[in-house]
């Protein structure tokens, strides 16, 4: 079973959004034309309840992209995206998202973020994903979305940590920072995973 992963695909990450990615509009033609190739589309959403601590908002004396400390982990300090039944939290309206079987939602516990689709950040619950794949018997995932360098990179490292053959589609993802995105692939190959354009996939 070959999977596509679709990471974030969301208001708040496209150009106008509360926490926009350069550029993250761009990935959603190509998204909706990779869908036919595989075998199960499963998506992650962002999706925080309006105290949650990665808010710069919930630091007094913090500004967004300052970081802080939760749970003994390094936080950068998010600006408030992605609130819990709010318009910004919704899949991108342009996604076709009729061949989505299944969504997991992540960032729900107030205490931690939750980058990768996998687990919170201190890895101290799962989304149920991993199972999910498992159950329906995943060989190989590949993963596109928002951003490169954030939720993209630290769900790779978990499909690999998880066993999965890992392909991260270079051209369906955006970073916030490019440099951030170079030093994510490399750590990806150097784990096992593989980088891959949509051409490969589309030919």
């Amino acid at each position: 079973m070959r999977v596509l992963l679709l990471i974030d695909i969301q208001h708040d990450f496209l150009p106008g959004g509360a926490l926009a990615v350069p550029e993250g509009d761009r990935i959603i033609p190509l998204v909706n034309q990779l869908q036919p190739h595989f075998d199960l589309v499963v998506a992650t959403q962002d999706w925080h309840p309006p105290h949650h601590k990665s808010f710069a908002s919930n630091h007094e004396g913090k500004n967004v992209f300052e970081t802080t400390e939760l749970l003994g982990l390094e936080q950068v300090l998010w600006p408030d995206h992605c609130l819990q039944g709010t318009p910004g939290a919704d899949l991108a309206t342009e996604l076709e998202a009729h061949r989505i079987e299944a969504i997991f939602r992540k960032g729900t516990n107030p205490e931690i973020d939750s980058y990768s689709g996998f687990y919170d950040n201190g890895r101290l619950k799962s989304t149920g994903l991993a199972d999910y794949l498992r159950g329906k018997q995943t060989k190989q995932v590949y993963l596109a979305g928002l951003a490169g360098d954030y939720c993209v990179y630290f769900s790779a490292k978990d499909a690999l940590h998880e066993g999965f053959e890992t392909f991260l589609i270079e051209d369906a993802c955006r970073p916030i920072n490019p440099e951030g995105f170079e030093a994510a692939k490399q750590d990806i190959l150097t784990n096992g995973g593989r980088i891959i354009q949509s051409s490969d996939l589309l030919q």
